[in-house]
């Protein structure tokens, strides 16, 4: 069984459904609203539990009933909440609107997660005894910079989500192995458009990029290799909230298992493929043995 450390957020997502999402100044009427555990670090470490990986969280969250429910989450899928410190004060939200089409929008408000600035006692251990670093932008660059450089001293694979997209600092990119921003990011990053484009820019700074592109899939680039891509499922999405953050956690496990690229990739876009065609964040996310059947289902067809 593969080892996952994953540093980064933990949310308490508050979603409402609404047939069309509002423009600025709009107001329009939701037919339901949840409060469902989220966050891109909880996310990504749910998924990768669920997808059969040993996953440790180092994060913060508030002293509130958000904070309890957000460590009840992990710890009932199987993650190792040791490192999940309580601090004083609220924890983080984030405020979503999913429409008819399972499109979304999001407005983070960090609580908590702007506490967690640096590693303690322990972290650093965590990481060195995993396999793969999942890293996020949803807490403080510091602490997301001093992950990635104790991944890097133990040799550690190091796996960065852009997102929230903003201006990395090279010693960040420097200990980064695999970056995976979507297209939007990868375009927020380089200032360019096209997506091999904005691959081939980021090579400069990390060996290997993944960008995810919704449906179509995934695209692949790595020094001194060719680009792929890798096609998603066909499916119909109700909800495409922690569509991202299930495709990471689920390659965490397949690269962590030794799986070729190529087929990590793949096996990584049928666990979100089968994510957005259910509601929420966590709720939504495929356990081992619905990924191992759909993309069984998937290399059957293409054989």
């Amino acid at each position: 069984m593969t080892a996952i450390a994953v540093l980064g957020s933990t949310n308490m997502d508050l979603v409402a459904y609404v047939a069309k999402a509002p423009r600025l100044g709009e107001t329009v009427t939701g037919r339901e609203f949840r409060t469902v555990p989220g966050g891109k670090g909880a996310n990504q470490a749910v998924a990768a539990a669920r997808c059969g990986g040993r996953v440790a969280m180092i994060g913060a969250v508030g002293a509130d009933e958000f904070g309890l429910r957000l460590r009840s989450s992990l710890g009932a899928a199987g993650v190792d909440t040791a490192a999940l410190r309580t601090v004083e004060g609220a924890s983080g939200t984030a405020h979503i609107t999913v429409d008819d089409e399972g499109g979304n929008s999001i407005v983070v408000v960090p609580g908590a997660n702007a506490r967690l600035t640096a590693l303690e006692d322990g972290d650093e251990a965590r990481i060195a005894a995993a396999d793969t670093l999942l890293l996020q932008l949803e807490v403080p660059l510091e602490v997301v910079g001093a992950g990635a450089r104790a991944a890097r001293a133990h040799g550690v694979r190091t796996v960065l989500t852009p997102a929230p997209a903003q201006p990395l600092p090279p010693g960040l990119l420097a200990a980064t192995d695999l970056l995976v921003p979507n297209e939007h990011e990868a375009a927020a990053l380089t200032g360019l458009t096209d997506v091999r484009q904005a691959a081939e820019a980021l090579l400069q700074e990390v060996p290997a990029v993944a960008v995810t592109l919704g449906s179509a899939g995934v695209l692949y680039a790595a020094r001194g290799r060719e680009p792929f891509t890798v096609p998603a499922p066909r499916v119909r999405a109700v909800d495409t909230t922690a569509a991202g953050d299930t495709f990471v956690g689920a390659l965490a496990v397949a690269l962590g298992e030794g799986r070729p690229e190529r087929e990590a990739l793949g096996w990584a876009c049928a666990a979100a493929s089968l994510s957005v065609q259910r509601p929420g964040a966590q709720a939504s996310m495929p356990a081992r043995a619905e990924v191992d059947a759909a993309w069984a289902a998937r290399v059957g067809d293409a054989s």
